[in-house]
């Protein structure tokens, strides 16, 4: 339920006026949009996908998941996984204080606020709804938008284990809506073969299904 329908899509207008200014390009049915342009546009729908009720807040932060991402890039961190991590750390407040900034001007209460950037802080997953929510989004754009590329890059045992880690991510719910992802031959292979070393209980279904 939006409290204020006009407020609220003057926030996302501004989301998305911020994240046109993104100067990497995806190419989308043939027509070019600014990266997190499009990323945001994702998460909107895979969240009105899996969550059609989905609470204002959660609404709000799977629009500014990534918000002017480009502004810290990756090079500033050592490549490695502790130089990953604080890059990750540090995104995770860019966006939250991003995000407060615009929902400030358009009017929005400190709790709500507060609460948006929780989430987009990653705070309690697994013990809080709307964050597994956001976090089962996230995958699905993922899966939908960069497995395959990721897969060209990377040898089968590399891919096996980033597909394990996403998978003890997701919920329940987040997993069966992974099943259902449109994904090419090679892919849904791939997946396949990766689900089929996890424990059964990690696995919204059995091997047949995926």
């Amino acid at each position: 339920m939006i409290s204020d329908p006009a407020r609220f899509q003057a926030a996302v207008e501004c989301f998305d006026t911020a994240n046109r200014e993104d100067p990497h390009v995806r190419v989308f049915q043939g027509q070019s949009f600014p990266q997190q342009l499009l990323y945001g546009q994702r998460m909107t729908h895979w969240l009105q996908e899996i969550e059609p009720d989905a609470a204002e807040t959660l609404q709000l932060a799977a629009r500014s998941q990534h918000l002017c991402r480009w502004m810290i890039p990756r090079s500033e961190y050592p490549m490695d996984r502790a130089g990953y991590f604080r890059w990750r750390t540090r995104l995770y407040l860019f966006h939250a204080d991003k995000a407060g900034s615009i929902l400030a001007k358009a009017g929005y209460d400190e709790a709500t606020i507060a609460r948006v950037q929780d989430l987009l802080r990653k705070k309690n997953l697994k013990s809080d709804a709307q964050m597994q929510t956001l976090e089962d989004v996230a995958c699905l754009v993922f899966l939908e938008n960069d497995f395959a590329d990721l897969a060209r890059q990377h040898d089968a045992a590399k891919m096996a284990d980033i597909i394990r880690k996403m998978w003890r991510k997701m919920s329940p719910r987040g997993q069966r809506a992974a099943l259902e992802v449109p994904m090419a031959g090679a892919d849904r292979a791939l997946l396949r073969r990766a689900l089929v070393t996890l424990p059964s209980a990690d696995q919204a279904a059995d091997d047949s299904s995926v």
